[in-house]
């Protein structure tokens, strides 16, 4: 195995290999709550059964796809990368398409599993990279920003802290409720320990605020530690049940799909510089194997979506694990094993409410609004589009609104600026694309 993973080569060995892989476990362990919660709709009161996913299927769909994930990044890609159902994608799924759109959840899983089969094609073929380099840096930066602010308005909803307000839209909500409570307890101690640099914060914080939350009978304590996995049938091959429906084949689907390839190729890019950077595994500014990390996360969103979640993909976490030693992908093995042995401590996660994980939503959405001191605000016709993708998007509850408002005023405002020579001919499809969007919207 170390000649496989070439420690020597980069000066590592099993113990640190574990150590880094055991780090990036508990950093990103939030997910194993978050999705299922989040998929299931479970801050939202009086809907349909139909519009939930079920949350013990999710449970093991999250768990299979990170373990799943991961260790084809491991084996394939040999980064210390790991992979899980993203934060961001996971509320545009559950929020924008199912809550928002009244699509059913089976198609959004359709849509998923497109994406990830359009994302392995590209990769192949190499329009991937000429896609991404045709969108303007700004316009990539404004997304992820806007992403952030839009989990964090969910993560306040979900706390209760932000509430409806018929005379404003939206309020401040009853702090003094329990649960209220309990998730501005969360917050404080998760930005406690995050400003400490404590690694797995977003996870130590959960651990702390449910035991705080038994103590004061605000959550269930669990009859048992370990028991039995969950069924995965609700969901495994449910995506497949949307290709024969007619009603799947719309131009809103089309937007849908676009917005999870969208993310998820600028997701998985970033990550996989930042953490390839991180480990000096960056030769002459190049990526080694990029190729076979790329087909990886492509892969893993499409076998994700089979499942039963939504799109996997990179997670920025793994830096944690570079940080404690991690340099191979042998590390990403060690966090697949370890998500797959999570699947057994179904009891203890099922008992977890939504104030508590409210804090990881809004503490990652803190971390993604920092693209925004990335963005050349000084410049009108840059600062225009960047601002419109981001507002947008928690304004209007949709990641893919804004994406298409800032889409469709980027190149109107270079033209009218006299920049035309520096648009490149892929952000004129995409402005007729997205102004179709909003055509057939209805």
């Amino acid at each position: 195995m170390h000649k496989y993973f070439e420690f020597e080569k980069v000066g590592t060995n099993y113990r640190r290999e574990f150590m880094g892989g055991l780090t990036t476990f508990l950093a990103m362990a939030y997910i194993l709550v978050v999705n299922p919660l989040t998929l299931s709709l479970a801050s939202v009161k009086d809907l349909p059964d139909a519009m939930r996913m079920d949350y013990g299927a999710v449970f093991v769909a999250t768990a299979l796809a990170s373990a799943l994930g991961s260790i084809i990044m491991g084996l394939l890609g040999k980064y210390p990368l790991a992979l899980a159902p993203g934060m961001g994608l996971n509320a545009f799924f559950a929020y924008t398409v199912v809550l928002g759109s009244g699509i059913p959840w089976q198609h959004a899983l359709g849509a998923v599993f497109i994406s990830g089969v359009f994302f392995f094609l590209l990769t192949l073929t190499g329009l991937r990279e000429k896609i991404i380099n045709a969108i303007p840096i700004e316009l990539k930066h404004a997304v992820g920003a806007g992403i952030g602010l839009f989990i964090t308005f969910v993560g306040l909803q979900s706390a209760g802290i932000i509430v409806n307000n018929d005379a404003t839209l939206v309020g401040l909500g009853d702090l003094s409720a329990p649960g209220t409570l309990l998730a501005i307890f969360g917050i404080l101690v998760t930005v406690i320990m995050m400003t400490r640099g404590i690694s797995g914060a977003v996870f130590y914080g959960m651990i702390i605020t449910v035991i705080v939350g038994m103590i004061f009978g605000e959550i269930k304590i669990p009859d048992k530690v370990i028991g039995h996995v969950p069924s995965i049938s609700p969901t495994f091959g449910a995506a497949f049940s949307s290709f024969g429906d007619s009603s799947f084949y719309t131009t809103a689907m089309l937007g849908i799909i676009l917005t999870f390839l969208f993310v998820d190729f600028f997701d998985n890019a970033g990550t996989l510089v930042a953490v390839a950077g991180q480990a000096g595994l960056m030769k002459d500014g190049k990526l080694p194997n990029a190729g076979r990390a790329l087909v990886s996360d492509s892969v893993a969103s499409t076998v994700g979506a089979v499942l039963g979640t939504s799109t996997t993909t990179s997670y920025i976490e793994s830096t944690a694990g570079v940080a404690a030693g991690a340099r191979t992908g042998f590390a990403s093995l060690v966090t697949a094993a370890l998500f797959l042995l999570s699947l057994f401590f179904f009891p203890v996660l099922s008992v977890i409410t939504a104030p508590v994980t409210a804090p990881a939503l809004i503490i990652v959405g803190v971390l993604m609004v920092s693209s925004l001191g990335k963005i050349d605000w000084t410049k009108f016709e840059i600062a225009v589009p960047a601002f419109l993708t981001i507002i947008a998007m928690p304004l209007s509850y949709s990641i893919a609104t804004g994406i298409a408002i800032g889409f469709i005023f980027y190149p109107i405002t270079m033209l009218v600026k006299g920049r035309s020579k520096e648009i490149h001919p892929i952000m004129y499809l995409f402005f007729v694309i997205f102004v179709l969007y909003f055509i057939f919207l209805k």
